[in-house]
């Protein structure tokens, strides 16, 4: 069907041209309502996501800077051992047992799979929630571009209800589908560059 067919044979039956378009800008409507559901989703698990990541990054500097304090009084001991050759075995053996603890505790904060609180862990983890935030962040902008797009495709159908303009009308579905697939991408992200 040409062009020309296409706009006579949508010009042909007004009242009926006219609920059909209004059927359309209610469908249009439905689909802005998903797609500013779906950006403000994105936001708030942006968001989420960032808050927690920080928590974790908090939680591991924490770690990180205790285990360097263990660190700095395990080498200490070290040093006073090889300094104090004639060091007493009563304050050897209380050297040792703290050097031991020290040790242990130290490779604790440094991996501590049981509890996922060990500070190779908690990187991981915190590097996981900055993915996923990265992530709902490349989303936001598509479902702000579908909103756009969906809300001057409703416009440009009401004005062509009241001029009758099919040219309108077809631009306003042109707009439709563009907002419809960046609404779409926005949820499956199967295309994640800018406009």
């Amino acid at each position: 069907m040409a062009f020309k067919d296409l706009v006579e044979a949508i010009d042909s039956d007004k009242t009926g041209r006219d609920r059909l378009i209004a059927v359309y800008i209610g469908v249009l409507a439905v689909l802005l309502a998903v797609c500013g559901v779906g950006g403000g989703n994105a936001m708030k698990d942006a968001t989420a996501r960032n808050i927690e990541a920080a928590n974790i990054w908090a939680f591991f500097q924490a770690k990180n800077i205790r285990r360097h304090e263990l660190r700095l009084q395990i080498a200490e001991f070290e040093v006073m051992l090889a300094s104090r050759p004639d060091m007493p075995p009563a304050a050897r053996t209380l050297v040792d047992e703290k050097l031991k603890k020290y040790r242990a505790d130290e490779a604790r904060l440094t991996s501590e799979p049981d509890t996922g609180e060990g500070v190779e862990e908690l990187k991981v983890r915190a590097k996981s929630l900055e993915t996923q935030r990265d992530r709902a962040m490349v989303k936001d902008p598509f479902f702000d571009y579908g909103q756009a797009l969906l809300q001057i495709a409703i416009v440009l159908a009401s004005v062509a209800i009241i001029t009758g303009g099919t040219v309108l009308l077809l631009l306003s579905g042109l707009l439709a589908g563009l907002g419809t697939l960046s609404t779409l991408n926005g949820f499956l992200l199967f295309f994640a560059g800018s406009f």
